[in-house]
């Protein structure tokens, strides 16, 4: 510090500077602020300017540099200082100049660029919150104009209604005010008028009608005004008389008269313009009606009474209750009388759209033909098949001939093109599939075998093809036999109206051979041919829709069903409905045996996934969710339910007719439990049971059904002391051992031939065997002899035949029979004989009989009983 006197004796204490040749910095940080809430700390530097010595004007004292004093008058004195050293080189503004260093300049360079980027986004970043300062004022401003002109509203809205309300006062005032007014002012007497003493500055107004002095008030002027009274809010009405109910009072009480409650109420309902005598306005519904509904549910689609509603059916003469069930003819009768419009339902429009529904889509493409191989038994079908597949299905088959019918799919080698293939069998009783196969195909194949010719099977499989209209293909099969003749066959089919192309017709024909494997490709090249004539296409897009080929229950896979798909495409995890059964597709299994995601039109799969086993022939689509197929499965299984209660019904009849029946007819049954492997061999089992029936005994079929035996089967059969047929299935271990348990027999096959011809033999023995007689002779009585302990013996000469002791005899006086019976005595003089010869006398004694007569003939027969058979 250096101290400094001044002329007024004041000392100032003036800092000193230390020389250095580094600027002289002073460090700070600042936070930033950024938008969404970003900060940043940086450092900033402040740089004062260095002053060397007195020279030049003093510097301004720092914001930092405390000052102890000031001096108020003139210069300080020279003050004595060391040796300065030499001057550095300044500026016209006396600023000391010095050569900056290379880092120093750099340092300084980036600095700036640091300064003007850090302006520019600095800059930036102001106009982006200006902007949103001025988007959200403005936003603020809308809001509170909205809220603005919604208070007001509400201030208008509430000033009207004050308005209405107050008006409506005063009518009600001046209605009943002035009565009452009138009514008072006659029952009290007026009081006379009491001075009362007033205070300076307030004047008394009184009246008639004012109890007190109303105070006066000074308005501008010095003038004095009447003060305005107060306002109250009670509504005129005469004082209530109080106290205790006397004669007086009571007797007096029709002076003074209050409103009553029901003419409060009707003020109030004349005030708020409601009147009660005005009608409710009539709703017109459309109502929709199904098949059968309930007067309740009625009603409530209405919305009416259900009181109403039994009024009208009491009218029409019926006697229903609230809870009764009506047929839709009278709802819709009821519905129209009380003004309402009637849609009418049936249960079955849950099926609608669900197949056959036209594609809109025009981008349609090519599919597979589906070809059926029909024909009799053992005329080589799944032989050619086999041939054509390079597979050997016959081998599993059971007896050698097909008993299930199959699908496949071959590839034409020629064109590459896929053909799917069924193979239906050609037993008689296999009628079903046959039909079934009819009708999902676009191609028949009919196989004829050249050394047998046309077969029962073979027109039955020309008629299912003209029944389904498709085009026909006939193979000649095994042609390679020595006695093949194929003319023959051409021959024979013109007898059912089949004329094939050598013979001038429109059918094509085919000479095969699949032993050898003859004329395969000119058979594929044939319905390639046909194919391409009937131009088959089809939406692959589309939900799939299809036929259920065969169904079964599987152990380990559960229902499995074989499904051809004939239109769109059916995928993994689609909701599907066959019949009265639904399920989710969790596997499709092609006819090789692959796993395979999809499968478009004309491609046979095995579907797993269906809660039970659909009937074969039942048509699949696929549905949108869950519910509906829920709706339209619950329907169908009640037709089902139905349709067998109508059936059972139709049937038994009631107790007294069966009675009935039974007595007239004696009709004998024969109870089985039937269980089979497939839906197909299942119906053709039944089928040909049903054709063994006559009126005298028939075979009752107390269930049937598709997978092994169980034990609840042998439970069954064990109340109706039935038989068990499992057809390619068997028992499982529980099953089998209760049935051995309980002595009910489990019979097992598995060809069909030897099925129904064991049930035809178990059900003829039910059958009562036919007696017949055979004439053995005749003898003639000569006379009768009395023999003690024996009877009555009758002595015979034997006319014609012979006479065997033990036959049945009968007793014929003047050609009439008077009594039937048997031998017990044949003697030939002594000896008692097993016969006697005609022209030979013997003795002959009745079974429990005397009455013989001297000229009567005995007529000597043997009876015979003869089993019958079905």
């Amino acid at each position: 510090m250096v101290d400094t006197k001044t002329p007024g004796d004041k000392t100032l204490s003036v800092p000193t500077k230390t020389l250095s040749l580094k600027p002289r910095v002073e460090t700070g940080t600042v936070r930033q602020s950024f938008s969404h809430g970003r900060t940043k700390q940086v450092v900033v530097e402040k740089r004062g300017k260095r002053r060397v010595g007195g020279d030049g004007p003093a510097p301004e004292p720092h914001a930092s540099e405390p000052v102890v004093a000031k001096a108020k008058a003139a210069t300080p004195a020279p003050v004595a200082r060391p040796a300065a050293p030499p001057a550095a080189p300044r500026n016209n503004s006396g600023v000391v100049l010095r050569t900056l260093t290379e880092d120093e300049r750099s340092a300084r360079a980036s600095a700036l660029a640091d300064a003007k980027i850090r302006d520019v986004e600095e800059r930036r970043i102001a106009e982006e919150e200006a902007k949103r300062r001025s988007s959200r004022e403005g936003i603020e401003q809308a809001e509170r104009e909205a809220a603005e002109g919604r208070r007001k509203a509400e201030e208008e809205r509430h000033r009207h209604d004050e308005e209405a309300k107050r008006k409506a006062e005063l009518e009600a005032k001046k209605r009943f005010g002035e009565a009452e007014a009138r009514t008072t002012s006659a029952a009290t007497p007026a009081r006379p008028a009491v001075p009362v003493a007033r205070a300076p500055g307030i004047a008394a107004d009184i009246s008639d009608e004012d109890e007190g002095p109303r105070p006066m008030r000074r308005g501008p002027g010095g003038a004095l005004r009447p003060a305005a009274p107060p306002k109250t809010t009670a509504k005129p009405a005469p004082q209530k008389q109080r106290g205790r109910l006397t004669l007086v009072t009571a007797l007096n009480a029709d002076d003074v008269r209050e409103r009553s409650i029901a003419s409060f109420r009707r003020r109030t309902q004349r005030l708020k313009g409601h009147q009660t005598n005005e009608p409710k306005e009539k709703l017109i519904r459309e109502v929709v009606i199904p098949e059968a509904i309930n007067i309740q549910e009625l009603a409530n689609r209405m919305s009416e009474r259900a009181v109403d509603v039994i009024r009208l059916l009491m009218k029409q003469g019926a006697m229903h209750k609230i809870t009764d069930v009506i047929d839709a003819d009278t709802a819709q009768l009821i519905a129209e009388e009380l003004g309402h419009t009637v849609k009418r339902v049936a249960a079955s429009d849950v099926e609608e759209g669900l197949f056959d529904v036209v594609d809109d889509s025009t981008d349609t493409e090519p599919r597979s033909p589906v070809v059926t191989v029909m024909g009799h038994v053992d005329h080589g079908k799944t032989s050619l098949l086999d041939a054509l597949r390079h597979a050997n299905v016959v081998s599993g088959e059971a007896g050698g001939i097909t008993q299930h019918i199959g699908a496949y799919q071959v590839t034409s080698p020629e064109s590459g093109k896929k053909i799917t293939f069924i193979d239906t069998p050609g037993h008689a009783a296999f009628t079903a599939m046959r039909a079934r196969g009819a009708k999902v195909t676009d191609i028949v194949v009919l196989v004829v075998a050249a050394d047998d010719g046309v077969m029962p099977q073979t027109v039955e499989a020309i008629n299912h093809a003209k029944a389904a209209k498709v085009p026909m293909i006939v193979a000649i099969n095994k042609i390679d036999k020595s006695d093949a003749r194929p003319e023959r066959v051409r021959t024979e089919l013109l007898q059912h109206e089949v004329q094939v192309e050598s013979l001038g017709g429109e059918v094509v024909d085919v000479e095969v051979s699949a032993k050898n494997k003859t004329n395969l490709d000119r058979l594929l090249e044939m319905i390639a041919l046909q194919a391409e004539i009937l131009d088959l296409k089809t939406d692959s897009t589309r939900p799939a829709e299809g036929t259920v080929i065969e169904a079964k229950l599987d152990r380990g896979r559960g229902p499995v069903a074989t499904v051809l798909v004939q239109r769109g495409t059916l995928k993994v995890g689609d909701i599907v409905v066959a019949g009265a059964e639904m399920g989710r597709v969790r596997a499709l299994i092609s006819d090789q045996g692959d796993t395979v995601e999809e499968a478009g039109p004309s491609v046979p799969v095995e579907v797993l996934g269906f809660n039970g086993p659909p009937e074969a022939g039942d048509r699949l689509a696929v549905v949108e969710n869950e519910a509906r197929a829920r709706q339209i499965t619950s329907y169908r299984a009640h037709q089902k339910r139905e349709n067998a209660a109508a059936s059972i019904s139709g049937m038994r009849g009631s107790l007294e007719q069966m009675m009935s029946q039974l007595k007239t007819s004696g009709r004998k049954e024969f109870p089985l439990v039937i269980k089979a492997d497939v839906q197909g061999s299942l119906e053709a089992i039944l089928g040909s049971l049903e054709k063994l029936g006559t009126d005298e005994v028939a075979a009752r079929i107390l269930h049937a059904g598709v997978g092994g035996i169980s034990e609840s089967d042998v439970t069954l059969a064990e109340g109706f002391n039935a038989a068990i047929i499992g057809f390619s299935v068997r028992a499982n271990k529980e099953a089998a051992a209760a049935a051995k348990r309980n002595g009910i027999e489990i019979r097992y096959y598995n060809i069909i031939y030897d099925l129904v011809d064991d049930v035809k033999k178990a059900m003829s023995g039910l059958l009562a065997p036919t007696l017949r007689e055979t004439m053995l002779g005749n003898a003639q009585i000569l006379e009768v002899f009395n023999i003690s302990k024996v009877g009555k013996v009758a002595g015979c000469r034997v006319t014609d035949g012979t006479v065997e002791r033990g036959a049945n005899v009968r007793l014929i006086r003047d050609n009439v029979v008077v009594h039937e019976g048997k031998l017990s005595t044949l003697k030939r003089f002594k000896d008692e004989v097993k016969e006697v010869q005609a022209g030979q006398e013997c003795g002959m004694a009745f079974e429990n009989y005397g009455d013989m007569r001297v000229a009567d003939v005995i007529e000597c027969y043997r009876v015979e009983t003869i089993q019958r058979s079905l």
